[in-house]
């Protein structure tokens, strides 16, 4: 018996263990491809797309489409939610995976300004539109895929495996970009080089295949679609009523949850855009630090490898002690290093630039790393999809679509300190909203209506 239990078990955590290395694979892939865009649109788009601007002003409508992908993650939340919510977890995240992995491949083949003219940003913009609506799928698909899998009393650390994807994208963003850089001249990378790691993406479609043909969907959804056909048939046909959609299902059952949800996010999303994308354009500026390009992306690298561990640490720790006091203490923390970080970036000296980035990242992993795990048990199984991207959507729109740009303003038109009170403003109002959140690391995730 002993020994039946022990092979059960093992067996269990294998099968875990595959699904969160797949749901990392996956999730590191999408983030890299959103990632890069926002790299290149510190560093390449501006003379590449707005060629005929100031460049001040090449940079702000450089970043004014990256926001383009923002305003569609909510959108891509709704519409993939929907499915999630209905037909499962598995087949929305193929979908989502296949999206971003076209879109990001189409960027690495468009022409310049210079070749094709106002057409060039235009279709960069609907690009980075659908890579929102794709990344706006996968978030959901991905953590659900993990938490909804994992023994309840470890979904914060496997939750965490989907957190990773994003750090872990960063790297493989800015690593590509290094490699590239280091290997061609400037004028081949600003022509043609920078597109290689664009072109890269089409792997996306490869691992969307192996999600298809070795994954299943998960067991709260599965229990959730026995329900719903046993209930079924019991009913005469002319009884059956269709349900709204999952989507106004959750708006209208959580609307205090989804935009609690969205505001614990807020902090995260500006903080973690101002350190990934905003510091290239900050920590490279001739008038400031002048540290070279691939400095300022070996810096970020190294700071996003230390982000890693910190999540995990933290979802980790959330699972024996609560979701609220650990993403309480990183929007805390988040805060006050926001005055740290540009004097430390001001100095020039690689280290201290980052230490300044790391105790950022760190900081907010904190928050990010219980994350998937705590958005997942604030809903019940039926609009858990739905109800958790809505509430992400919503929080990355208002927080990250326009961080980058908004902090270049701040910076350019009044003072670098007034970037650091735009950080510890959003982390303010993060912490108040898991304030008014209630513990969740007990709930039930089979709990349904």
């Amino acid at each position: 018996m002993t020994t039946a239990a022990t092979a059960d078990e093992t067996h269990v955590k294998a099968s875990m263990r595959r699904v969160a290395l797949t749901a990392l694979a996956g999730t590191s892939i999408e983030w890299y491809d959103f990632f890069l865009y926002a790299t290149a649109a510190a560093l390449v788009f501006p003379s590449a797309f707005f060629p005929d601007s100031t460049p001040t002003i090449g940079l702000i409508l450089s970043f004014g489409t990256f926001a383009f992908g923002f305003i569609a993650r909510p959108l891509g939340g709704i519409l993939f939610g929907h499915f999630g919510d209905r037909v499962g977890r598995k087949k929305t995240l193929i979908i989502a995976l296949v999206m971003m992995g076209i879109a990001s491949t189409l960027i690495g083949l468009l022409p310049t300004y210079a070749t094709i003219g106002i057409a060039a940003p235009i279709l960069l913009s609907v690009l980075r539109f659908a890579q929102g609506l794709a990344i706006g799928g996968q978030w959901g698909g991905a953590m659900l895929l993990v938490t909804e899998s994992a023994p309840h009393d470890q979904r914060g650390y496997y939750g965490a495996y989907a957190q990773a994807g994003a750090p872990v994208g960063v790297i493989l963003a800015n690593l590509a970009f290094i490699i590239i850089s280091a290997t061609v001249s400037e004028e081949f990378f600003m022509t043609w080089g920078w597109r290689i790691p664009f072109l890269v993406s089409v792997v996306l479609i490869a691992i969307s295949m192996y999600i298809q043909l070795h994954m299943e969907d998960t067991d709260a959804f599965k229990e959730l679609e026995a329900l719903r056909e046993a209930r079924l048939s019991e009913l005469e046909p002319k009884e059956v009523v269709i349900k709204r959609s999952p989507v106004i299902e959750a708006i209208v059952k959580y609307p205090k949850r989804i935009a609690l949800a969205a505001g614990a996010f807020l902090s995260i999303q500006v903080t973690f855009y101002i350190l990934i994308g905003f510091i290239l354009a900050y920590g490279s500026d001739p008038n400031g630090a002048a540290m070279s390009r691939d400095t300022m992306l070996f810096a970020v690298l190294l700071a996003s490898g230390l982000q890693v561990p910190a999540q995990f640490w933290a979802a980790a720790y959330s699972d024996r002690h609560g979701r609220r006091g650990i993403f309480m203490l990183g929007a805390v923390l988040t805060g006050a290093w926001s005055f740290a970080l540009f004097p430390l970036v001001d100095t020039g000296n690689f280290w201290l630039i980052v230490l300044g980035i790391a105790g950022g990242l760190v900081f907010l992993g904190m928050m990010y790393g219980p994350q998937a795990a705590f958005f997942t048990e604030l809903f019940s199984t039926e609009v858990r999809y739905s109800g958790a991207s809505l509430g992400y959507q919503v929080g990355a729109i208002l927080g990250g679509a326009f961080a980058p740009t908004i902090a270049t303003i701040l910076w350019t038109e009044y003072d670098i300190v007034w970037v650091s009170v735009y950080i510890a403003v959003a982390s303010a109002l993060s912490l108040l909203s898991v304030v008014m959140l209630t513990e969740t690391y007990k709930t039930s995730l089979t709990d349904s209506d």
